[in-house]
């Protein structure tokens, strides 16, 4: 079945045009969650029996023969063995780590307005890993400049440390790719 890639209509008339590249929450058989995939993707899962859907939008795609809802969180039907990963390192998930907030004065700012601080300056031998770096922004960055937090006395409200797989699901409510439908999915109160 080929899926109609022009926008697709909504119950309510509304149109969704970018629904290939809304995020799907994926839960194991044991309803862990386990990953974050497209729309595209998902529906490949479910249309071959993989997976099923748990929530689903009010966005239906049409094929030649079928109307299928655009899953919002799909489970597979069989569980995965998923070995211990880590989260990419990446300036977008430290932010995202951090939840967009300086971690020297507390306020949360847009990522265009932060920076990445390295509690061990590289001049210094710092790593750019994930227990080395936290959120600042360039005030702060700028006010600490190649300093230890010893000898700035600017010290992280928090220690960082590699988040979990887990943990980074969790944080994705702060982000876009979020929808209110993986809450009880993700333990969130």
């Amino acid at each position: 079945m080929g899926l109609d890639p022009e926008p697709i209509s909504v119950v309510d008339g509304s149109t969704m045009s970018n629904w290939t590249t809304a995020s799907v929450l994926v839960l194991n058989a044991s309803y862990e969650a386990i990953h974050i995939c497209d729309v595209r993707r998902a529906l490949k899962l479910v249309l071959k029996g993989a997976a099923s859907a748990e929530e689903v939008s009010d966005v239906m795609v049409r094929g030649s023969s079928l109307r299928v809802p655009v899953p919002l969180v799909i489970r597979l039907s069989t569980y995965v063995r998923i070995p211990h990963r880590t989260v990419k390192f990446s300036r977008r998930n430290v932010f995202l780590r951090d939840r967009y907030v300086c971690q020297y004065c507390g306020e949360r700012f847009l990522a265009s307005d932060l920076t990445i601080d390295h509690l061990v300056p590289r001049s210094r031998g710092g790593q750019t890993a994930w227990d080395n770096v936290v959120t600042a922004c360039r005030g702060c960055n700028h006010r600490k400049g190649d300093y230890s937090p010893r000898e700035s006395n600017m010290f992280p409200l928090r220690t960082p440390k590699t988040p979990t797989i887990a943990y980074y699901l969790h944080l994705t409510r702060f982000s876009s790719m979020y929808h209110e439908s993986w809450r009880k999915y993700l333990y969130m109160a």
